[in-house]
């Protein structure tokens, strides 16, 4: 009898569970097992395996052969196990020693012919790895710029199983073709490969930037409430007439957030890692990402699934982003309402048959809706024709709970034609920008010592106890509580928001003209100066 072992990672929505890779070979009729619950691409690694171990010189062991997956309870799926339990049988077969592998982490998809090639989920496998102490890994080569983002991890990138061979078992190592060279395409994984993610554009590194705000012209209001949205992280409805400039609005949103830090990249570029839609040849995605589904996206598509283990969604896929929802009154009222608790939370659990995955969320989420299924409701010499009825049933698809999460609600209004043709344009998105971080670097500050770090996050007991407004700030917001205009969490929100306007303002606590632009930005009923007074 013989027996060897070696390591692989199985990926549960963006964790990972280290999983053993034992092969055990006795004598009896030839015959390959595979053990340990896989799923259909899992299992028919043993006809690829064969093969690219038959194609890469070796010698496939005419014996009873049984590879285990450890633990068996846990579900394993995809291709990227190919690699390992290559070696693993190898190693049984002493054609390796199986000393060699023992510690070693691999992850790769065999093609028949021997060639090891990327999957999904890279960088999330390798860090899993790096966490349960492993040191060493083997990747294909596409991907190894990818896994060597984790730091203290020594990687190897080969093209083949051949060369891995080659490597394990200290003898020369054969050259071998690029991909493209040998006749086929590379197969990265960027956008549109394996899992294809939800319709959007995605700002990644290298990627084309978002549009310059000064592009807009007019606006004056929305182009404040972005500035407020970006700066404390604040979930932001754009509503107005086709044509007034919403998507326009919304697409320089992702232009004026700060960088992301390196530890944010690892969790961005880990979810687009896992949701195959990194781009090709960027590794590392150090921008916040924009997603843009369209307004019949599923459930699925916007906060995960698919069949088998639930694959990231838009929601999860804009983590530490921006994710945009046009015509949102168009999109299906449940779909909306699934959102409810991944903005509270900052993550979305879903559960299928397969087993409950737990994926990061904490999205800058944007809206835009019409007045009207026409649009023309309300506006100055609009000839809406919808019934009232149909009025209140199109905007009751944006639910009370949903809307209330929402911190600026803004009606964009259509652009003047004097607004429209003059030379004088608004500020550009680099100047904004400047003015965004200088109040994100505030508020870090202030939260140094604590788990948060933009006003969106805070509690709002916190808010109210520790870091007060000035007296009498909240006077205007408290008598709309006792109207009913507001809910707790309303007074809540109004709170975080002055804290940001106060931030751009350079102001210590907020003040009574903070927190009137905080209620104005949400309700849309003029308090005092208000907006207008506090535009720069």
């Amino acid at each position: 009898m013989a027996f060897a072992r070696t390591c692989a990672v199985a990926l549960i929505g963006v964790e990972g569970v280290v999983v053993e890779v034992q092969a055990d070979l006795e004598p009896g009729v030839a015959a390959f097992s595979l053990v340990g619950l896989a799923d259909k691409s899992l299992s028919e690694s043993r006809d690829r395996v064969r093969a690219a171990v038959i194609n890469s010189g070796a010698q496939w062991p005419q014996k009873k052969l049984t590879v285990g997956l450890s633990p068996a309870a846990v579900p394993k799926c995809g291709s990227g196990f190919d690699l390992a339990v290559a070696c693993s049988v190898l190693a049984a077969a002493e054609r390796i020693d199986p000393r060699v592998i023992a510690d070693v982490m691999m992850i790769g998809e065999l093609g028949l012919d021997g060639r090891v090639r990327p999957v999904r989920g890279v960088l999330p496998a390798v860090l899993t790895a790096a966490d349960a102490g492993y040191r060493q890994v083997v990747v294909p080569e596409q991907a190894a710029a990818e896994a060597a983002l984790v730091p203290e991890m020594a990687v190897l990138g080969v093209r083949s199983l051949r060369q891995l061979i080659a490597v394990l078992a200290d003898e020369p190592v054969p050259e071998e073709p690029a991909e493209d060279e040998a006749g086929g395409p590379v197969p990265s994984p960027g956008p549109g490969w394996g899992y294809p993610p939800p319709g959007g554009l995605y700002y990644a590194a290298g990627q084309e930037a978002p549009p310059d705000l000064a592009e807009v012209s007019g606006q004056r209001v929305a182009r404040r409430a972005l500035e407020v949205a970006a700066a404390g992280r604040h979930h932001l409805l754009f509503k107005g007439p086709p044509g007034a400039g919403k998507t326009m609005l919304a697409e320089r949103l992702p232009g004026l957030l700060p960088p992301l830090s390196r530890q944010e990249s690892l969790e961005v570029t880990a979810v687009h890692s896992v949701g195959g839609s990194l781009p090709p040849g960027r590794p590392l995605i150090d921008r916040p990402p924009y997603c843009a589904p369209h307004h019949s996206a599923s459930m699925a598509a916007l906060v995960g699934g698919g069949s088998g283990l639930p694959r990231p969604g838009a929601v999860s896929l804009a983590h530490h982003g921006v994710l945009f929802l046009d015509e949102a009154a168009e999109m299906s009222s449940q779909v909306l309402d699934a959102l409810r608790q991944p903005l509270e939370s900052g993550h979305v659990v879903v559960a299928r048959g397969a087993g409950v995955v737990r994926m990061p969320a904490r999205v800058l989420l944007a809206l835009a809706t019409n007045p009207c299924p026409c649009g023309r409701h309300g506006s100055p010499g609009g000839d809406c024709e919808c019934l009232p009825s149909t009025v209140r049933r199109y905007r009751a698809r944006l639910s009370g709970p949903l809307l209330d999460r929402v911190d600026l609600r803004v009606p964009v209004e259509p652009v003047s034609r004097m607004e429209l043709v003059a030379t004088a344009g608004g500020e550009s998105t680099a100047v904004v920008a400047a003015r965004v971080l200088a109040a994100r670097e505030r508020a870090r500050a202030l939260y140094a010592d604590t788990p948060w770090r933009t006003n969106s996050e805070v509690p709002g007991h916190e808010l109210r106890t520790r870091w007060a407004p000035r007296p009498g700030a909240l006077a205007r917001a408290e008598q709309d509580m006792d109207r009913g205009l507001l809910t707790a969490r309303g007074l809540d929100r109004v709170l975080r928001v002055s804290w940001t306007v106060a931030d751009l303002a350079g102001h210590d606590r907020p003040t009574a003209e903070d927190v009137d632009t905080a209620l104005e930005l949400r309700t849309g009923v003029r308090r005092g100066a208000g907006v207008a007074g506090s535009l720069p």
